[in-house]
């Protein structure tokens, strides 16, 4: 019988962190918890768990820094935060940190368990074997360290903006639209119908890494009414 995936939950609102341990302990995963943002942390550098659900306001240390704590070490380890309803900063800052996606509150319980599972089941895919991608203007990115170097200048990547990347790379032929993006990249599927502005920010992000002027894209193109398409060099 094969193992249940373990999930640390760190939420400090107790009516909020004793439902998502009944929800995810029915769904068959094995469950751990904290309400301490301190706490939360010394438990998820354990490595013990598939994925981590973090809330942002925390006792002790918030959650900003507790996934920065963790990326530092572990650049793979699927963390998902909750975030204000009305807070952009909050879901744009958690996204830069590496968070693998957000959930917004007040929020469904039954969407969040469809995305942790596609996280999940996004996270334990083969990733592709190729170290670099390389763009335009002699632009490359080093897949597997994370990073672009321009004129001596490192800029680091997210775990998940190296994802989108790649996966563009792999379709550079063609637009790829957002909810292809949300289904191959982050595993959700089109039934789960998910609310979510997570692949817009990526690309935003991802621009301001890539291209000398992020409004005004040569790299990575917006085709209207189709989607994103990658501009690659000849490798």
């Amino acid at each position: 019988m094969a193992k249940p995936n373990s999930i640390l939950i760190v939420e400090d609102e107790a009516a909020i962190r004793a439902g998502l341990v009944d929800v995810f302990i029915y769904h068959g995963f094995d469950v751990d918890f904290s309400e301490d943002g301190a706490e939360g942390l010394e438990k998820a550098l354990t490595g013990d768990y598939d994925l981590i659900i973090l809330d942002v306001m925390l006792p002790n240390m918030n959650g900003f820094n507790i996934c920065k704590e963790i990326r530092a070490v572990d650049k793979n380890q699927p963390i998902i935060m909750l975030t204000a309803k009305t807070g952009d900063e909050d879901i744009i800052l958690g996204l830069s940190l590496g968070a693998d996606d957000y959930v917004a509150k007040p929020f469904s319980v039954a969407q969040l368990v469809l995305r942790v599972q596609a996280v999940l089941r996004r996270s334990q895919k083969s990733e592709a074997d190729i170290d670099v991608i390389y763009l335009q203007a002699g632009r490359v990115v080093d897949v597997k360290n994370l990073t672009l170097e321009v004129d001596g200048i490192v800029t680091y990547f997210t775990k998940r903006e190296i994802q989108v990347i790649e996966y563009l790379r792999q379709n550079s032929e063609r637009p790829v639209s957002r909810e292809e993006l949300l289904a191959k990249v982050w595993g959700y599927q089109p039934d789960m119908e998910i609310e979510t502005r997570t692949v817009d920010i990526h690309i935003a992000k991802i621009r301001k890494k890539i291209e000398m002027v992020p409004k005004n894209p040569e790299f990575l193109l917006t085709i209207r009414g189709a989607g994103y398409k990658l501009v690659c060099a000849e490798e």
